[in-house]
């Protein structure tokens, strides 16, 4: 399904073109990126920039459309219509194609951001919202999305081929969800923290939550987040352990 040309026994994604000074380091160890499309951030100078790169070290092509709302990275719901949030997230999708077929890239997949993809994971109106607004552009486009949520089944009943997420640099709650933000213990910032959880994840261990319910996540894919400060050194010590991985 994922292209992966580093050889890792799990896709390993980040979520770029956000304004990090780290996503050409990131381009060099990941196998897929999640390119911001204007939605919460992101230009077609940063939008051509990232795909020109991620061409360069063979990485997959993502659009990374989110709630339009840049005040707030995307990171919060906002009150639009369904046909606005429609036309919305088609747009976005469409600047980021609109710069691979310049570049002659292939946009591989598509992943939400911030409170969209909270959101549209287990809502069912949005869910068909993003499912419908993916068929019209393309409908061999993926959707990456967040492990066992509801959204993955809605998904290939209607169709689409799903690339289900974990998170390296995110805890979780005893129902799957991603923990809020603004609870203590969200964000992992210990890069061995990181790889321990990636390890229990591709190895099918639970993870433990912050409910401190043991959780297994099946996924096919690893993101991590290019905003964090410490992404570059998360994504350096996992990818090194991968390839290890790799070759035992």
């Amino acid at each position: 399904m994922l292209s992966n040309p580093k050889g890792y026994p799990i896709d390993l994604n980040a979520d770029l073109g956000e304004g990090s000074e780290f996503d050409a380091e990131l381009l060099m160890l990941i196998t897929s990126a999640n390119i911001a499309c204007g939605g919460h951030a992101g230009d077609p100078q940063s939008m051509r920039k990232t795909v020109t790169q991620a061409l360069k070290n063979r990485v997959n092509v993502g659009a990374h459309p989110s709630f339009p709302d840049r005040h707030h990275f995307g990171r919060k719901r906002i009150n639009i219509s369904d046909k606005q949030l429609s036309d919305s997230i088609c747009q976005q999708i469409m600047a980021l194609r609109t710069i691979c077929d310049e570049l002659g890239a292939k946009l591989f997949h598509v992943k939400p951001h911030g409170a969209f993809y909270n959101e549209v994971a287990k809502n069912e109106v949005l869910g068909l919202i993003l499912i419908d607004v993916i068929k019209r552009i393309d409908p061999n486009l993926k959707l990456m999305i967040l492990a066992g949520s509801p959204l993955v089944k809605q998904a290939r009943q209607h169709g689409l081929m799903v690339i289900e997420e974990a998170f390296a640099d995110r805890t979780y709650l005893s129902d799957g969800s991603l923990a809020p933000r603004n609870r203590d213990g969200a964000v992992i910032h210990d890069s061995q923290l990181a790889w321990q959880q990636v390890r229990q994840i591709i190895g099918n261990k639970p993870v433990t939550t912050l409910d401190d319910t043991p959780l297994i996540i099946q996924a096919d894919t690893i993101c991590l987040h290019g905003d964090n400060q410490q992404a570059l050194a998360f994504a350096k010590l996992i990818s090194e352990r991968l390839t290890e991985a790799s070759k035992s």
